[in-house]
């Protein structure tokens, strides 16, 4: 079975090139196009025979959406081929990468798959309104519609498909998160002891991890007024940040707390380490499409904290493996610790038995079911 996979942020991360090697098979042969408008991006990512990487829009193009739409499916045209060869098409946006799938599947009569993400969300249906039809008809349109979580399934269709389509795009939605790193589920840590970490909280001391990207989205700063509440009560506290400074003023705010130490980016057995001191994981984002890192931190029997409403919440039932939060209420967040921090034991157990649902075999296998469904 032939799949054409349309996904504008592949070059952008390292997940979506896990989720093909995992995906590829005897019986499955994914080909993906990937639109760009930075030349520089291209010319630092060496594509193998199945990935095709072409700039075929410009900057200014992302403000007028059916012009770029229209570069994306040329340059798509003339780099792949016979689109007719193809069985299936996998679209891992909405509005980008989806709207070329709709126009395929049109012109060619070929069934195609979406997925929702952050952007499509905060950017397309949230800020410009006059896409949103567009992005019903794409949902619509499709086999199935992928989310990352029941809950932003929920956002999605209550917010933004007019009631008379929702049952519709409701019985062929899904919720299928990310997948993490092999990495993480080969180096789960089984050591953690939960009485010598009670010990230690019984002596009021804690080390916290975020690890995020330096903006303002992360919410870094509330975190660390969650962290001020603590020490009023008694708590002696350390947060660990880790991440990629794309706002100096940000890393300024974070840097001017005593109590905060800020570490550059690492590789993952970098990271690791630092999972490994800790005692829990906490990032409130403002907006997460579903935050890898809450898996990754998990897989090393860390509670995490995360934001209600957003990616991570839903993946399980609240209090499991850790606590939602009001990402704008410092006071919740550091109630949120120390509920975790009161049923730690069961919460370590439990976030370790659970990473596996990130599992790429897993998730693909799923995938490929559902792709083979489309040729029976």
């Amino acid at each position: 079975m032939n799949i054409l996979q349309i996904n504008c942020n592949y070059i952008l991360s390292a997940l979506h090139r896990n989720m093909i090697a995992h995906l590829d098979n005897d019986e499955i042969k994914t080909t993906v196009f990937m639109p760009l408008w930075q030349q520089n991006l291209k010319d630092t990512y060496k594509a193998n025979d199945h990935e095709i990487v072409r700039v075929c829009f410009h900057k200014w193009d992302r403000l007028l959406f059916f012009r770029k739409q229209r570069k994306i499916l040329k340059a798509l045209k003339e780099s792949c081929g016979d689109i007719s060869g193809f069985d299936c098409i996998h679209a891992l946006t909405l509005f980008t990468d989806g709207n070329a799938a709709y126009t395929l599947s049109k012109q060619y009569k070929i069934p195609y798959f979406v997925a929702i993400r952050d952007t499509d969300v905060n950017t397309f249906f949230k800020i410009k309104p006059y896409l949103r039809p567009r992005g019903v008809k794409i949902m619509r349109g499709a086999s199935a519609v992928f989310f990352l979580s029941e809950t932003y399934k929920n956002d999605v269709l209550g917010r933004f498909v007019p009631k008379r389509y929702r049952a519709e795009i409701e019985a062929k939605s899904h919720v299928v998160p990310n997948g993490i790193d092999d990495f993480w589920l080969q180096n789960k840590y089984l050591e953690r002891d939960p009485s010598v970490i009670e010990e230690k909280l019984r002596s009021r001391s804690l080390s916290v991890v975020c690890v995020g990207r330096i903006n303002k989205r992360k919410n870094i700063p509330t975190v660390q007024k969650a962290m001020e509440i603590l020490r009023s009560r008694g708590w002696n506290t350390q947060l660990d940040v880790i991440g990629k400074v794309e706002d100096p003023a940000e890393l300024e705010i974070i840097r001017s707390d005593r109590f905060t130490t800020y570490y550059p980016p690492t590789d993952m057995k970098g990271l690791i380490d630092f999972y490994r001191r800790a005692d829990i994981f906490v990032l409130a984002s403002h907006y997460e499409t579903f935050g890898l890192v809450y898996a990754e931190a998990m897989s090393q029997g860390l509670p995490v904290i995360y934001t209600r409403g957003q990616g991570f919440d839903g993946q399980f039932p609240d209090g499991e493996v850790g606590y939602a939060v009001n990402d704008r209420d410092p006071a919740d967040i550091a109630d949120k610790i120390e509920e975790a921090l009161a049923n730690y034991s069961a919460i370590t157990e439990k976030a370790v038995s659970c990473v596996d649902r990130f599992d790429w075999s897993v998730i693909c296998r799923l995938y490929r079911s559902m792709y083979f469904a489309l040729s029976h």
